[in-house]
């Protein structure tokens, strides 16, 4: 048979299947999502995610080798805290359970790069992201607290900080309030297109931020809308984003690549809790090789258009790297 274009070339070998390789990942991409609980001496495994933990400040040096030693040096921290009100205060105390781990790790592991989850409901006891007007979140009176907590995160060190309420004008507000107390070079990563997704389950265990009424509708976006997130992701990219991200990740693959097709900032995905425990019981019940599949769904979200991946498998994906499995 004469033809003249052949692709099945390019794939007679490793060698060359390497080379012309479209997608490529590597490990500076990667960050690694941590809880860290009030306490001491606490480990504790999170029943919902096999192999993730909740950690103690003290006891963050575990997690933090076992990240150094694979290469991952980002990491993204949620604060459990011991006490939680109306107006989620312990957020945005600067001896608060996040800004207590940000000092630790800046002293202890200068390395690592600490991005802070901007969020309040973990905090909360209510459970909603946000101050409360009956039981709808007033939006702009809760933008006052996310600033204090953006606020009291850089001053404890964070290199980063990324909002993930979903708030309208947050990424404004914040940013000028970080600019007016003289954090210009903290950089804000949005979570710019946060769907209201059932992946979400496993988190809300592992952060105890389950709301105690509703659901979070009203300010995390429908699943059903596209033309919307890229609504939100322009209004962040105006409002000063330095970087956007989409959140879940694998269920919103078409967001991530009309985002990247538009827009000229990095773009996060975040592969949730709900990724990571589906394919974590699939492995588990013999159904899927967990290394495959934990490959392949990270190189598709490459592949889609993020540059970053936040994700429970970045020790993984970082040894897999190393032994040539993906890259």
């Amino acid at each position: 048979m004469e033809l003249i274009y052949r692709p099945r070339r390019l794939r007679t070998s490793d060698t060359l299947r390497r080379m012309v390789r479209e997608t490529r990942v590597s490990k500076e991409s990667l960050i690694y999502p941590l809880f860290v609980v009030e306490g001491k001496d606490i480990m504790e495994e999170i029943t919902s995610m096999e192999g993730q933990y909740r950690y103690s400040v003290d006891q963050l040096p575990v997690i933090l080798d076992r990240l150094l030693h694979a290469g991952v040096g980002k990491i993204l921290l949620f604060g459990i805290p011991a006490h939680k009100d109306i107006y989620g205060s312990q957020a945005y105390d600067q001896d608060g359970i996040v800004q207590r781990a940000i000092r630790l790790i800046r002293e202890q592991y200068p390395g690592f790069y600490i991005v802070t989850d901007v969020c309040m409901c973990e905090y909360t006891s209510h459970g909603h992201c946000g101050i409360l007007d009956g039981e709808y979140v007033d939006n702009d009176r809760t933008l006052e607290y996310l600033n204090m907590i953006a606020l009291s995160h850089a001053a404890a060190g964070a290199h980063m900080v990324a909002p993930s309420d979903m708030m309208d004008g947050r990424i404004g507000s914040m940013r000028a309030a970080l600019d007016g107390a003289g954090f210009v070079n903290v950089p804000i990563m949005a979570y710019s297109a946060k769907y209201a997704s059932a992946f979400y389950g496993p988190f809300r265990e592992a952060a105890g931020s389950a709301p105690a009424f509703g659901d979070r509708k009203s300010y995390q976006m429908d699943y059903h809308n596209r033309k919307e997130a890229l609504k939100e992701v322009e209004l962040d990219v105006a409002e000063g984003a330095d970087l956007v991200m989409i959140k879940p990740a694998l269920s919103y693959l078409d967001i991530i690549r009309e985002v990247a097709d538009r827009h000229d900032l990095p773009v996060a995905a975040y592969s949730v809790s709900g990724e990571y425990s589906m394919i974590k019981a699939a492995s588990k019940a013999g159904f899927v090789d967990e290394e495959k599949v934990v490959c392949e769904s990270a190189v598709s979200i490459y592949r889609a258009g993020a540059d970053i991946l936040i994700t429970y498998y970045a020790i993984e994906l970082a040894r897999y790297m190393d032994e040539g499995k993906i890259g």
